[in-house]
């Protein structure tokens, strides 16, 4: 058994502060001081042994360091072994701010942020940092000192300053005032709090005042709105990038201290860059426009010659290996062999080096990888002589001066290593989201009870003498309805079809009820059908998998990236389920290019693994063949035979792999609709994969249904359609969603243009600069030749290939190949491209005609880009807006707005709206849907299936949840005369105080209501009165549910209760109502129960007397909330 331990890499760096090599280079840097030459070259480094070496010397040396790189990408990998092995706040990124010189509205807000953070740190003269950097950041010149300190505002815990006069300097800095902040140079203030987003800190700055006084400063997080970490002082920095006409630059080099070492990587490539981008930026210079003006690039821009002079007052170390250096400190170095996934090579060679008497490390990326590493050398039962450390490096290398061999993980398992940058704000999507379903004036919303009304706002109503908040809704006839706060829940946005005004009823008509009554038994109805379905697979035996062998460790391990959360958890789902007896049947919803077909791979895997054959349907001929190639890619080291029938194959092929497809010779086969054929016969099918299911029509799926009576069954889509969004919310499927985007995905830049030459030739020439490759598709294939000739015309030097789907099988199979391995740079093509084409180096795409596509198709064909880690870029052509149709406009507009990775879920819920939420159930549905709206829809929905889980399937839920104690009161009433409301001066935005009491609405025990008070205070200060009135009614709802109150009237010092009133009630013989029975009777003087005659018969009232305040309310109820708890 090979000796097992976690270290960390302290003991590696010992050793390198301890060597001769790094004593000779101190010494170097000692006597450059003295002497002319301040030039001291580095030979033999390779991979990761530089960042140790840099590492050592930035602690040996008590200066700030400047390490530049050859490009970002470069930088990047090595500013995440530094943050490692130094700690993240001795060591930050200086990126470049923008993609081409002049291109100011292309300017980065994170990164932005990051070089104002850069030189915030540098003036503020904390303890030295490490500085990293590259070319392109270097190109720009800086404001001067001078002007960054004359626009910093400093202020620490304790300082006296006015409100006002803050408010001024932030509008002063050009700051924006807003309610809520989500972006840098947004401010906001509510009473005594005021929330800014400077550029000079990833996270904006809360700060509380007392008086004048500043009481406490916290950072919070955007999303949430809460906050996250007390601070002593801060400094708030207005976006320096912005004033950059007129105030006078410096180079970054005057800006940093001039004791700074300096490592530059290769300073020649250095120069050259620079002097590169400084010609482009004199040509970008002469086509401005001569109105504006603007600064001379000379003012703006560096160019290599002005560095190297600036440069050469500084002491620089570089790996430029002259021969006749002067300085010249020499490492001995090898990179880390390949060792081709061959674990016996890989153990042959450490033990080799352990004989020599080095010391072997494997630097793993989680505590996972190196437990696989353990269970691999386990399997073989050999002696290996290794020692972990849990710690990602960029590369591995061999060092023979420390006698070191320090190999990756990474390389080992030739996985993806990716570098991970700090984004330093993301405009979260939650905000958005909310947006989505935010109410404005005039918006049409259902009430369960009374149908649909016009929304009216909040409004003040008096109740008695005492002001209360309620909502407005505007019926038929002038009607109007107050909502109580404490019933939010009974209302919802309508979402029907779009621009059809719904029908308004006169309050009180029988008209609504109808509707739902009808609308409630034809959802009974189908969700009867469906629950039949599901009752009957659960009862099925399916075939039970064996746990994982160590084939599937090996396979896992060997995922060239690294596994997001989401997807590790979607992937224990799935063999959990594989594990069980019963069937599965389980939907995953991930993004497109997040993973799901990993997971899929991994689950086919463990089916062959266990015998069995698995089939994968796919929507398209291209996919098919795309899945055959990652399949065959992914298990080509194991013992799976994959093979695929598309029409790429001509009919003797299929007519063979049929045959051994039913001789069990073939382990996965994939392929599209033809795989449900009758004459395609399995000889032992374990699993069944259908792969983008939204494209798949109803007769495909029910012929699946025939075949999967016992199979267990694994759905993968991207934009979930609504009817299966639903089913899965139901309990009718499993549903595990993957919404985590990889780490290094950008998010894609999404633009709407008209048809203009001039941008897809900047846009086409620029992505093929890079070395990238171009999507064009353009859905007639009558002139597709025409565009393809006009993409050639505009650029000349590229490689123009055609495809659609009239071409011959074989050759069209030849192009996406030839696609594949970048033989051409632009494909012209029709929407076939849409599912499932993966082309890693093609990062711009263009759709003509956007407006012609429906959403979840232009997401997926956007989806095709951006899937390396470079920045990607989406073109969508259209008309002018006024010429589209309003669903078309609005299509786009959703787009646009969720360009965020991870959106296909909001994506799939705004078609909902657009498409007025159709058969959710199937074909007959829509009409209600227009009648009620989605949300309604949903609600009624949800209350026939728990009826059906109640009544007719009682015994099938019994099992599958456990026994459900039967509620008796759905929900209790509550009507007051105390004012139970957030006051407008705590929170004077509307919307924002719609959505905290329908949040409050929401919150079901005292953990969360403690929790929700804690945000409260957090963002809005101390609770005044009356809104701490509001959360102890919620406290006695609770109370008053639980002893079976259906309401609660507290009116003129009273508090009545009403027990149920069906006299019939099984809750009468309960343990519950003998206890209060039995309190009341010992406690006579505070409390009575009364029968009382009402028009519905007789009540059982119990009635409180003297309650002047809710407290007190509260207390007179407290008593039967603690029996309840001693009694569970």
């Amino acid at each position: 058994m090979q000796k097992f331990k976690l270290l960390s890499h302290s003991s590696i760096q010992q050793r390198y502060a301890q060597s001769p090599q790094i004593g000779k280079l101190q010494n170097a840097i000692a006597e450059s001081e003295q002497s002319g030459t301040k030039n001291i070259q580095l030979k033999g480094l390779v991979g990761s042994s530089l960042s140790f070496v840099l590492s050592s010397i930035f602690e040996s040396e008590d200066r700030p360091f400047l390490a530049i790189f050859n490009d970002k990408e470069e930088a990047a990998y090595y500013l995440n072994d530094l943050e490692r092995l130094i700690g993240e706040d001795h060591v930050l990124f200086y990126p470049g701010s923008y993609r081409r010189p002049y291109q100011i509205e292309e300017t980065d807000n994170a990164n932005v942020l990051l070089r104002a953070e850069v030189l915030n740190r540098i003036n503020s003269r904390k303890k030295p940092a490490v500085i990293v950097t590259y070319p392109d950041a270097l190109f720009e010149k800086v404001v001067t000192r001078k002007e960054l300190d004359k626009n910093t505002l400093k202020m620490k815990l304790g300082d006296t300053l006015s409100l006002d006069f803050l408010n001024e300097i932030l509008f002063e800095y050009k700051f924006k005032r807003v309610d809520f902040i989500t972006e840098p140079g947004e401010f906001s203030v509510r009473g005594g709090i005021v929330d800014v987003y400077s550029f000079s800190n990833d996270e904006p700055y809360r700060i509380e005042f007392f008086g004048d006084e500043i009481d406490s400063i916290r950072t919070f997080d955007v999303e949430s709105q809460l906050s996250k970490e007390k601070i002593k002082s801060i400094t708030i920095v207005p976006n320096m990038a912005d004033k950059f006409l007129v105030e006078k630059r410096q180079s970054f080099l005057t800006y940093v201290a001039s004791k700074t070492l300096v490592f530059a990587k290769n300073t020649d490539l250095l120069y050259d860059r620079l002097d590169d981008f400084f010609g482009k930026a004199k040509e970008a210079f002469t086509k401005l426009s001569k109105d504006i003006k603007h600064a001379e690039p000379e003012e703006l821009f560096m160019g290599g010659n002005e560095f190297r002079e600036q440069l050469s007052g500084f002491t620089v170390l570089s790996q430029d290996a002259h021969k006749d250096a002067p300085n010249l400190v020499e490492f001995h170095s090898k990179p880390q062999p390949s060792f081709n996934k061959k674990f016996d090579l890989l153990i042959e060679n450490l033990n080799g080096y352990k004989d020599k008497e080095y010391t072997n490390f494997i630097f793993c990326a989680s505590e996972q990888q190196a437990k696989r590493f353990h269970d691999i050398f386990e399997e073989v039962n050999q002696q290996v002589h290794y020692q972990t450390i849990v710690s990602p490096l960029f590369q591995g290398f061999i060092d023979d001066d420390q006698k070191l061999v320090c190999y990756t993980d990474h390389q080992i398992f030739e996985r993806y290593h990716k570098f991970h940058l700090k984004n330093g704000y993301a405009k979260k999507q939650a905000i958005t989201l909310k947006e989505l379903n935010k109410l404005e004036i005039g918006d049409y919303v259902t009430h369960i009870d009374h149908g649909i009304g016009k929304f009216g706002g909040l409004q003040k109503i008096d109740v008695e003498g005492k002001k209360q908040e309620a909502i407005k809704l505007m019926y038929g006839e002038r009607d109007i309805l107050y909502v109580s706060i404490h019933s939010l829940h009974k209302i919802s946005k309508f979402n029907g079809k779009d621009g059809a005004p719904p029908k308004i009823y006169k309050l009180g008509s029988g008209a609504w009820k109808k509707i739902k009554d009808k609308t409630k038994s034809r959802v009974k109805k189908i969700a009867f059908n469906l629950i039949k379905v599901y009752a009957k697979r659960r009862l099925e035996k399916g075939f039970q998998y064996n746990p994982d062998s160590y084939l599937q460790n090996e396979l896992e391990a060997s995922f060239i990236y690294e596994d997001t959360p989401d997807q590790s958890s979607a992937t224990e789902d799935v063999k959990r389920d594989m594990e069980s007896e019963r069937p599965m049947d389980r939907l995953i919803c991930g993004d497109v290019g997040f993973g799901k077909t990993e997971v899929a791979i991994r689950a086919a895997f463990k089916a062959v693994d266990n015998g069995k054959q698995v089939a994968v349907l796919v929507p398209t001929t291209i996919l098919a063949f795309q899945h055959h190639r990652t399949f065959s890619e992914r298990l080509k080291d194991m013992p799976v035979t994959v093979d695929y029938l598309n029409r790429f194959r001509t009919a003797k092929e299929k007519k063979e792999t049929i045959q051994r497809l039913g001789e069990g010779k073939v382990d996965i086969i994939i392929g599209t609709h033809q795989l449900v054929n009758k004459n395609v016969q399995f000889k032992d099918l374990g699993l069944l994969i259908v792969d983008e299911e939204q494209k798949f029509g109803v007769a495909v799926k029910d012929k699946l249904k025939s075949i999967k009576e016992n199979v267990d069954v694994l759905t993968l889509t991207a934009t979930p359609i609504p009817r299966t969004l639903q089913f899965s919310l139901m309990a009718a499927r499993d549903l595990s969603t993957i919404t985590t985007a990889p780490p290094n995905r950008y998010p894609i830049e999404s633009q709407v243009i008209r048809f203009n030459e001039e941008t897809i030739r900047d846009a086409v020439s620029y992505e093929i600069e890079r070395g990238g490759q171009v999507f064009f598709i353009h859905n007639r294939i009558e002139n597709i030749k025409e565009v393809a000739g006009m993409i050639q015309r505009l650029v000349p030097d590229a490689k123009v290939g055609i495809g659609h789907g009239q071409m011959d099988g074989k050759k069209l199979e030849s192009l996406m190949l030839g696609f594949m391995n970048s033989e051409f740079d632009v494909l012209v093509s029709t929407t076939i491209v849409e599912s499932g084409l993966d082309v890693t180096n093609a990062n711009t795409i263009f759709i003509n005609n956007a407006n012609n596509f429906g959403l979840s198709d232009l997401h997926q064909m956007r989806g095709r880009v951006g899937r390396g880690n470079k920045k990607a870029f989406c073109y969508f052509i259209t008309p002018p807006y006024e010429v589209m149709t309003t669903d078309a406009r609005k299509r786009i507009e959703a787009l646009e707005q969720f360009t965020e990775l991870g959106s296909g879920f909001n994506i799939a819920m705004k078609d909902l709206e657009i498409r007025g939420a159709g058969d959710l159930l199937g074909g007959e549905q829509s009409g209600f849907i227009n009648e009620i709206g989605f949300e309604t829809y949903q609600k009624i929905l949800a209350e026939a299936i728990e009826e059906l889980k109640e009544n007719e399937f009682k015994d099938l839920y019994d099992e599958v949840e456990g026994k459900q104690e039967k509620i008796f009161v759905k929900e209790t009433q509550i009507d007051s005369d105390f004012e139970l409301l957030f006051p407008d001066d705590y929170i004077n935005n509307i919307t924002e105080r719609l959505t905290l009491y329908t949040e409050l609405n929401q919150v079901k025990d005292e953990e969360a209501l403690q929790k929700f008070e804690a945000q409260l205070v957090d963002r809005f200060g101390e609770l005044p009165d009356e809104a701490q009135d509001l959360l102890n009614s919620v406290r006695i709802k609770w109370i008053a549910n639980s002893i079976g109150l259906e309401k609660i009237v507290m009116k003129q010092g009273k508090m009545i209760g009403y027990f149920i009133s069906d006299q019939q009630s099984a809750f009468y013989q309960t343990s519950t109502f003998t206890k209060v029975l039995q309190y009341v009777q010992s406690h006579a003087q505070q409390c009575k129960i009364k029968e009382k005659q009402t028009r519905n018969g007789l009540r059982l009232l119990l009635v409180f007397d003297s309650i002047r305040s809710i407290d007190r309310a509260y207390l007179a109820l407290r008593p039967f909330e603690s029996k309840e708890k001693t009694t569970v």
